[in-house]
């Protein structure tokens, strides 16, 4: 009795074993297993700008040369999508729903806009002369604003009607008032819009200020973060209410949780990660945050190499 006993638990818990457990979806399975956490970048590239599409693929601005470089997110694998050597970096980088890579040109005082499939330059805007840093770039439900560290200015390129570009001669230029206000160094850096669309907020490099600029008037005024700061603040990233922001040299990412209008915020946690090697800018995909190094810490030679890392999103 016993024996026949131990025999029909042993059939049920048989039984049970082959039961089927739920089917998998192919994307839960490449989300959480395929895409690598980090992947190389070419040799002496000296990345700064990164730009995320909703198919995947990713984009990086060389600030030594200009030249893009596109990768595919699943595998790591990519390919330059346009040389460099056109007399301007590839700073900041954003792509937009069209497959347009706007692209800001540091000391070249310029923007392009490159199709992200083709590597062909769609148009350039000179936006300013010599003496001029144009680092980073968003775009807004009806421009694209870009930074300059150098000069108290923003740059808009007002969109038109169906997201067409604007003509070379239509570009703005927003002088910056109010509470920000330039000092030696790095000055304006990344640039996001406020959760309610109403504003733009810009992070100050040198003072680790976050300031909230009125896009009508330049009016700037310091985003109240509750006694925190945000030194050596680099690229950002607005999701809903959320901010993340690069603080490069200091290896790690700020979380800011912003009210709707952007003018408070507090600062909940900040990560790093210890393959951090001075990280200047940051996009996402899915469940994912992804930051180049920059490694300015280390000779940029033709042989340095460079990589992105990617951390879950906190």
């Amino acid at each position: 009795m016993v024996r026949a006993r131990s025999f029909l638990v042993a059939l049920a818990a048989a039984t049970l074993a082959v039961v089927p457990a739920a089917p998998v979806e192919a994307g839960e399975m490449a989300t959480s297993r395929a895409y690598p956490t980090s992947f190389p970048l070419p040799a002496g590239f000296r990345p700064e700008g990164i730009a995320i599409g909703s198919d995947g693929f990713a984009y990086f601005g060389s600030m030594g040369t200009g030249a893009i470089y596109k990768a595919d997110l699943a595998t790591g694998n990519g390919k330059v999508l346009r040389q460099g050597g056109s007399g301007s970096a590839a700073l900041g980088l954003k792509v937009d729903s069209r497959g347009r890579l706007f692209v800001a040109g540091g000391g070249g005082g310029n923007a392009r806009v490159i199709d992200s499939r083709t590597g062909d330059v769609l148009a350039t805007y000179r936006l300013a002369s010599s003496g001029s840093f144009v680092n980073d770039v968003v775009i807004a439900s009806d421009a694209v604003w870009l930074t300059d560290s150098t000069n108290p200015v923003l740059y808009k390129l007002p969109l038109g009607r169906g997201g067409e570009l604007p003509a070379p001669s239509a570009v703005v230029r927003l002088r910056l008032t109010g509470d920000l206000v330039y000092q030696e160094g790095t000055n304006a850096n990344g640039i996001a819009t406020t959760p309610d669309g109403s504003g733009l907020l810009v992070i100050q490099w040198n003072t680790g200020k976050l300031f909230r600029v009125d896009p009508a008037t330049g009016v700037a005024r310091t985003v109240d973060l509750r006694g925190e700061s945000l030194p050596r603040g680099d690229g950002m990233l607005r999701e809903g209410n959320t901010l993340f922001v690069v603080q490069n040299r200091l290896n790690q990412v700020a979380v800011v949780q912003l009210n709707p209008t952007g003018t408070t915020g507090t600062v909940t946690t900040r990560v790093t990660d210890p393959r951090f090697d001075v990280p200047t800018t940051v996009a996402s995909f899915r469940d994912r945050l992804y930051l180049p190094n920059a490694r300015f810490n280390t000779p940029p030679r033709p042989t340095t190499p460079y990589n992105v890392v990617s951390i879950p999103r906190p």
